[in-house]
């Protein structure tokens, strides 16, 4: 039997599979959206953009209410963060131990990312010609570096996080809440843009506080009602921000719309990990019994054994495919055209290939050492 079969077989029952199921979810999601979904092309300086077609998509935007997953990896952080600290504190283990473990466990495969990378670029530097810093050409390489910048953050301040929600649960809840909302009526009524930078890490705080209710008030377990009032709740939020707020509907940048939702970070977003919470939470009971089998708990399994390694390898994957389609005289399409969709397998498979042989040199890494 593989390591994977061994780790699927001897899962605890009590474990929630829910919550392993979103994580790798969100990476999936994540992984396909940059490869198939995102439209990259060259600029007129060479340069590689990627570009979300969702404007050619009447009602596109509804797709983002879903599928922005950048929320879900902190709901699940939340979960995650709150029960390692729990554990630790039942086995006394320090605040400083625990934020040293996790950010160990962050930590080592993003250094050998950064190490690959870092060296490549100062090879290619030292070549003769002009050289462009990858950030110069292909900023959306570097995309998951804010993801981790901040989740790393949360990590650190998880003990403090975590008791306040132990200790004060709905007030620490509805502190957040109502900073982040005096911060977005502000920002309506004033148009200072100062705001939302000052309220963006709290929204953060908010959402990854929401994984320690999933878990403490075992959410996914309640009743309909409250589990539909979630969802309800968080879509409210959403068509009012959306709506009279004058918030941008979709949840990702877009070509038709005016700034974005994450940048910085408003309200939508913290209204967004409260729907996506609910439909989490109504999903659960299927969605438990479904992972009960093994032919659906194994892909999990497999997918977050190495969820850091293909998160931070999938744009390296793409990027190899590109030098590739573009060296065999291909180019790149730069509008969501019948062309364009034909070529959609081609740019699911091409960096999936790439990236399984990444994930086999580098996978190990990510694995807790013993």
């Amino acid at each position: 039997m593989t390591s994977l079969g061994r780790i699927a077989e001897s899962t605890p029952d009590d474990r929630d599979r829910v919550v392993d199921a979103a994580r790798a979810f969100s990476i999936v999601v994540v992984v396909l959206w940059h490869w198939t979904v995102s439209v990259t092309f060259r600029t007129e300086s060479g340069a590689l953009a990627m570009a979300n077609p969702l404007h050619v998509v009447p009602g596109g935007w509804v797709i983002t209410w879903v599928f922005q997953v950048m929320t879900v990896f902190f709901l699940v952080g939340g979960y995650v963060n709150g029960l390692g600290w729990a554990r630790a504190h039942e086995g006394a283990e320090g605040a400083r131990r625990f934020v040293g473990r996790r950010l160990r466990r962050l930590a080592r495969p993003t250094a050998v990312w950064a190490g690959v990378w870092i060296t490549t670029e100062l090879l290619a530097a030292a070549l003769p010609g002009e050289h462009r810093w990858i950030w110069q050409w292909f900023p959306g390489y570097l995309t998951p570096l804010w993801f981790l910048a901040v989740y790393a953050l949360l990590i650190t301040a998880a003990p403090l996080t975590a008791t306040a929600h132990q200790r004060h649960p709905v007030a620490t809840l509805a502190l957040l809440a109502g900073l982040v909302a005096a911060g977005t009526v502000l920002d309506v009524t004033t148009g200072w843009s100062w705001v939302l930078w000052a309220i963006a890490p709290l929204v953060w705080v908010f959402v990854h506080q929401l994984g320690y209710a999933w878990r403490s008030w075992d959410l996914g377990r309640r009743s309909l009602p409250v589990r539909l009032g979630i969802a309800a709740v968080g879509l409210a939020a959403l068509l009012l921000l959306t709506g009279p707020g004058g918030y941008p509907r979709p949840l990702v940048a877009t070509i038709d719309t005016d700034g974005s939702n994450l940048l910085p970070t408003n309200a939508t977003v913290a209204a967004l990990a409260v729907f996506q919470l609910g439909l989490l939470a109504l999903a659960t009971p299927a969605l438990d019994r479904a992972l009960r089998r093994d032919r659906w708990w194994r892909p999990v399994v497999a997918v977050n054994a190495t969820a850091m390694t293909i998160f931070l390898w999938h744009m390296s994957a793409l990027l190899v495919v590109i030098w590739g389609f573009e060296a065999l005289g291909g180019v790149l399409i730069d509008a969501p055209t019948a062309a364009w969709w034909a070529q959609r397998p081609l740019w699911l498979l091409a960096p999936a290939a790439v990236l399984a042989a990444f994930v086999a040199l580098v996978g190990r890494v990510e694995r807790p050492r013993s």
